[in-house]
């Protein structure tokens, strides 16, 4: 259960990471699966219009306590 809480972790670093330099800049690298949050889910979600930087942080973050949890819990 470490292991995919770890992985989904990860994943979800990448995709914040990845939302937030398509954001700033342009990422041709896996868009439709790195970037799926930031094209999908944020648009379609009203209270985040014009926070979409903050976003796709948050979601990195979220992947890094992820991360971070699964390998400090025994």
């Amino acid at each position: 259960m470490r292991k995919a809480i770890s992985f989904l972790g990860v994943v979800l670093l990448l995709i914040g990471i990845s939302g937030t330099i398509d954001h700033l800049f342009y990422q041709p690298f896996f868009g439709f699966i790195l970037n799926s949050v930031n094209r999908w889910v944020i648009p379609n979600i009203d209270f985040l219009a014009g926070y979409e930087l903050y976003a796709n942080l948050t979601v990195a973050a979220v992947g890094a306590a992820l991360v971070i949890g699964a390998y400090r819990s025994n």
